[in-house]
């Protein structure tokens, strides 16, 4: 089965669930929409990266708040779905704007924010964007992580067990997944890509080896069942995770041969690192640009003869 035909089917999968009257309202207005995942689950796209909600009325838990200037949309929904727009706790899978923009609006009436301490300290204090020769301005306290961790996995205790642990280095230097372990669904951030390019922060410490690492960690938490949340793009299954993940080791075997014999991104290119994939990159060249300069700081223990 080809990669259109996959993800037509799990989006067909997802769309096709039968939908509570709140959802089915929502698609006939303006974004973000609301997209059924399973019992007790719904995503909301359009507004930034996507928002994973467990809804619940005793309150709901969000994995990602979107960008800052799709929060009086998203609080609106979230209004109109079970817990009333009360949120309990909410997960930063890492920290660029478009996943924590609207931490201010849960933060500040008290919600719980958990995050890695990367994640944190990048919103705690102005850093440095150097593709955009910019300064990213610090976000005020009450939109910080309030409860954060370095490495390991962890458990939210409750009527639900919510695990979330550290993926290292996979799309930034603070990324996460969110396991809502009993419903198996999956919250895996920008680690994965079903539809837009995979995206490398090399400057914010990601790197091609890392985003293997934690793509493998991926597939060992899920089964045939689990439902995979990514930042961007539909709810997808372990059938297309391990297709990315391979796709993923291809390019970095091949890159790591290139490394060894001295070759620049462009030169990358001319060899043919980009071509024969199971997917078409709209930016090949951003992708192998980007994949190149992370491997940088990984140069010295790649392989043996690689100086």
């Amino acid at each position: 089965m080809n990669r259109r035909a996959i993800l037509k089917g799990a989006l067909g999968g997802v769309l096709g669930l039968t939908l509570p009257p709140f959802a089915r309202s929502a698609f006939s207005q303006e974004s973000p929409p609301v997209v059924p995942v399973s019992e007790g689950f719904v995503m909301l796209t359009g507004a930034g990266g996507n928002i994973l909600v467990r809804t619940a009325s005793a309150g709901q838990v969000l994995v990602d708040s979107g960008a800052a200037e799709f929060t009086d949309a998203v609080l609106a929904r979230l209004r109109g779905l079970p817990g009333g727009g009360r949120v309990t706790t909410l997960f930063n899978t890492h920290w660029h704007r478009d996943q924590v923009g609207g931490n201010l609006a849960f933060g500040q009436p008290g919600a719980t924010i958990i995050a890695h301490e990367k994640t944190r300290a990048r919103l705690a204090t102005d850093y440095y964007l150097g593709v955009e020769d910019r300064y990213e301005k610090a976000l005020s306290a009450a939109a910080h992580p309030t409860v954060t961790f370095f490495t390991g996995s962890k458990t939210l205790a409750g009527k639900e067990r919510i695990e979330y642990g550290h993926l290292l280095k996979a799309h930034t230097d603070g990324d996460i997944y969110v396991f809502f372990r009993d419903a198996n669904v999956l919250a895996a951030g920008d680690a994965i890509s079903p539809l837009k390019d995979p995206v490398l922060d090399w400057f914010g410490g990601a790197w091609l080896g890392a985003r293997v690492d934690a793509q493998e960690k991926l597939l060992r938490l899920t089964d045939e069942k689990t439902l995979i949340v990514p930042s961007y793009g539909p709810v997808v299954g372990r059938a297309e995770l391990q297709a990315e993940l391979d796709m993923t080791r291809v390019i970095f075997d091949r890159m790591l041969e290139l490394v060894r014999k001295g070759m620049s991104a462009q030169n990358m290119l001319d060899a043919g690192v980009m071509k024969g994939l199971s997917r078409t990159f709209r930016d090949p060249s951003k992708f192998a640009y980007d994949a190149y300069k992370g491997y940088w700081a990984h140069h010295n223990s790649l392989a043996k003869d690689v100086l």
